[in-house]
């Protein structure tokens, strides 16, 4: 098997963590990554009104914390993918997102509690921050799509190195897109990767 690696990214990009399930059907990741489609944001429309009230919740408790902190940012609430979602922009916020997103993915799991309280209702809530998941996730398609031209070219397995739930949804979908190739997770947190193969 071949190893490929993820390029590290500024330490300001990164995704989240999703309630997804992957490909395998065993990644039942209590992480909800499944980042919403590019172009796919509405704000509130019909039947979406309780998606966007958790995406307001999280905005003034995000809003709270930037306060504490003493950082500006800009925040948007909205409804993408249909889960609800929070953008946060601004200068001074890398140390929102830290190494590889780990703070990032704490912060999204702090914010969810925080709608959990106020709703009682779990939330897919997603938060991004300075670009961070959107910058991923193009940075693990093209992770994807290199490892899915070695598979092809060499008929070998390619093995990825260990991503948190929201990295694998990421590149589960981009090869899932694709012809003649297949992609499955293998181990456990926190060593849980992906391996691209042949289609069977």
């Amino acid at each position: 098997m071949t190893e490929t690696s993820i390029p590290r990214a500024e330490q300001s990009l990164d995704e989240e963590e999703t309630a997804t399930l992957e490909v395998d059907g065993d990644d039942t990741d209590a992480a909800d990554d499944a980042e919403a489609p590019a172009g796919g944001r509405e704000k509130k429309s019909a039947g979406e009104s309780d998606l966007f009230r958790q995406s307001e919740i999280a905005a003034d408790y995000v809003e709270g914390l930037l306060d504490i902190l003493d950082y500006d940012g800009d925040i948007d609430e909205l409804v993408a993918g249909g889960r609800p979602v929070v953008e946060v922009v601004g200068s001074r916020l890398q140390n929102l997102v830290g190494q590889r997103g780990a703070t990032l993915d704490a912060l999204q799991e702090l914010t969810r509690l925080a709608v959990f309280r106020q709703t009682g209702t779990p939330s897919r809530l997603l938060l991004d921050v300075g670009g961070y998941r959107t910058n991923r996730r193009k940075e693990l398609a093209a992770v994807a799509k290199n490892a899915v031209e070695k598979v092809k070219e060499y008929g070998e397995p390619v093995r990825l190195e260990a991503m948190n739930a929201f990295e694998r949804k990421c590149v589960h979908d981009v090869v899932n897109a694709m012809a003649g190739v297949a992609s499955e997770s293998e181990g456990v947190e926190p060593n849980r990767r992906i391996v691209v193969r042949p289609a069977d």
